[in-house]
C-alpha cells in the first residue's frame, strides 16, 4: 500500500484514533468525564448533579469499579469523581491524576451532593448528558455515539457549542468503509513503521503493565491466575491468561491506564497481549511483532465497525478474532490464513453476550482469545467452517458483514431485555 495513497494515511488516522490511553472502563469514565466538562463550565463545584443516560451506559457502569475512588461503584461514583478532581482537558484519563488528599473528599461530596440519574429519552446506544448546578447557575453537557464526542455545551440556557448529532458516529471521522481483510494484511506488511510506531510500542507497554498488575495481585474473580494455576504455562493458555488478567485489574478498580480498541479497554487488552505472548514465545523481531499488531488492532476494528461502540454482542469475540489473526501472521500466515482464522473464530463465539463490564468479562476474553487461537489451529489442521454453517458465509468480508448485521440490528430486544433485567432485578 503506497504510503502517499488516501487508504493509507487512512489507515494511520484511524489507528492514531483509536488506540488511545484510558484509565478504568471507558462508560464511567465518559460520565466522569462529562461532568467534569460540565463543572468546568459552570466555573463551580457543583451542588447538584442530573445525568441522563443511554441503557448501554447504565448497564456498563453499574457493576464495574470506577479506579481512584477506593473501590467504589456506579453512576453516582464515577459523576462525583468527575466533578470533584477530574480534569477535562485529559479526556478518556479525566480521573487518572488524584491526589490523596482530593479523594478523600470524595465520601462526604456524596454524601452532600444531590445527585440524580435518569433514562436518556433517546434511541442512541451511546447517549450521555450532564447537567450540574451551583445555586441558581447551571450548567449542561451532552455526549454522542462516542464517550467524548461532545455534541452540547450549555451554560444558564445558552448554547455554548452544538454539533449535529448525524448517523455517523462523528462527521469528522476518517473513512473506516475503507477497512477489508485484504486491505488491512497489505498495510501490516508495507506500513512505514515510523508512522505508527509510537501509538503500538504505548499499547504494548501500558497494556503489558496492567497484565502484569493483574497477574500480581489480587483482583475480582483472577481469571488470569486461574488459568495458568489449572491448565499450565503453554503459550496458548499464556496468551489468555495475559489478556484476562489485564481485564481483572481494569474491571477492579486498578488505576493504571491501558490503550482501548473500538472505544474499549478490554478489547484493547484482547486484541494486543495474546500477540505480545507468542511474539515472545517465537522469538520474533519487534517489526513482526509491530506488524502482527496492525493485523490484530485493524482487523477489531473493521469487525466493530458495522456493529458500533456498544452492544448486546460482546466485544471481546471481535477481538478475540483479531488477535487470532496477528497470531496467524506471527506464524507467516498471509490473507487466506488470516481470512480463515477470522471466520472460524466467529463462528465459534458470536453468541458471547454483554451483560455490562464486571468482573467476568475477564473469563469472556479467555474464551474469545481461545476461539481465535483454536480458529487458526483449524487452519492449520485442513479444517474450517463453511459457507451455511450458521452464520458463516462464503468469503470473509460476507461473514463479518453477517455478524455485524446481528450484533448491530439482531440482538436489539436482546440489549434491551439484558438492561431491563440488569435494573430491575427481574
Amino acid at each position: 500500500m503506497e504510503r502517499s495513497s488516501l487508504t493509507y494515511q487512512t489507515y494511520v488516522q484511524i489507528l492514531k484514533r483509536e488506540l488511545v490511553p484510558a484509565m478504568g472502563c471507558t462508560e464511567p469514565i465518559a460520565i466522569a468525564y462529562c461532568t467534569a466538562c460540565a463543572r468546568a463550565v459552570l466555573g463551580a463545584l457543583p451542588e447538584a448533579i442530573h445525568i441522563e443516560a443511554s441503557g448501554n451506559i447504565i448497564k456498563n457502569v453499574k457493576s464495574v469499579v470506577v479506579p481512584n475512588t477506593d473501590g467504589r461503584r456506579g453512576i453516582a461514583t464515577a459523576a462525583a469523581a468527575g466533578a470533584l478532581y477530574g480534569d477535562e482537558t485529559a479526556q478518556l484519563e479525566v480521573i487518572s491524576h488524584v491526589s490523596p488528599e482530593q479523594k478523600a473528599r470524595l465520601p462526604a461530596y456524596l454524601e452532600h451532593t444531590r445527585i440524580t440519574v435518569s433514562p436518556a429519552q433517546s434511541d442512541y446506544v451511546l447517549d450521555i448528558t450532564v447537567t450540574v448546578s451551583c445555586g441558581s447557575a447551571q450548567a449542561k453537557v451532552r455526549a454522542v455515539h462516542e464517550h467524548t464526542n461532545l455534541v452540547l455545551i450549555e451554560k444558564d440556557g445558552q448554547v455554548l457549542k452544538e454539533k449535529e448529532i448525524t448517523e455517523t458516529e462523528d462527521p469528522d471521522m476518517p473513512d473506516y468503509s475503507l477497512l477489508n481483510i485484504e486491505g488491512i494484511l497489505d498495510f501490516a506488511q508495507t506500513c512505514q513503521l515510523q508512522d505508527v510506531e509510537a501509538v503500538l510500542a504505548r499499547q504494548i507497554q501500558l497494556n503489558t503493565a496492567i497484565s502484569n498488575e493483574g497477574l500480581d495481585h489480587d483482583y475480582g474473580a483472577n481469571i488470569g491466575k486461574v488459568l495458568l494455576a489449572a491448565y499450565g504455562t503453554d503459550v496458548r493458555i499464556r496468551a489468555r491468561a495475559r489478556a484476562a488478567a489485564g481485564s481483572d485489574a481494569r474491571m477492579n478498580g486498578c488505576e493504571l491506564p491501558v490503550v482501548i480498541n473500538s472505544g474499549s479497554g478490554n478489547q484493547g487488552l484482547t486484541a494486543s497481549l495474546p500477540v505480545i505472548e507468542y511474539a515472545k514465545e517465537l522469538g520474533v523481531s519487534q517489526e513482526t511483532l509491530y506488524r502482527a499488531l496492525l493485523v490484530s488492532n485493524l482487523v477489531t476494528l473493521h469487525e466493530k465497525t458495522g456493529i458500533g461502540r456498544l452492544s448486546a454482542y460482546c466485544g471481546a469475540v471481535s477481538a478475540g478474532a483479531g488477535a487470532g489473526a496477528g497470531i496467524a501472521y506471527l506464524y507467516g500466515g498471509g490473507y487466506e490464513e488470516i481470512a480463515h482464522t477470522v471466520v472460524n473464530a466467529l463462528a465459534i463465539t458470536s453468541g458471547i453476550v454483554c451483560d455490562g463490564a464486571k468482573s467476568s468479562c475477564a473469563a469472556k476474553i479467555a474464551a474469545s482469545v481461545d476461539a481465535g487461537i483454536l480458529g487458526y489451529e483449524m487452519f492449520r489442521q485442513g479444517q474450517q467452517f463453511y459457507d451455511g454453517d450458521g452464520l458463516v458465509l462464503k468469503g470473509v468480508e460476507n461473514t463479518i458483514r453477517n455478524i455485524s448485521h446481528l450484533g448491530k440490528v439482531g440482538m436489539r430486544e436482546t440489549d434491551r431485555e439484558i438492561i431491563r433485567m440488569m435494573t430491575e432485578r427481574v
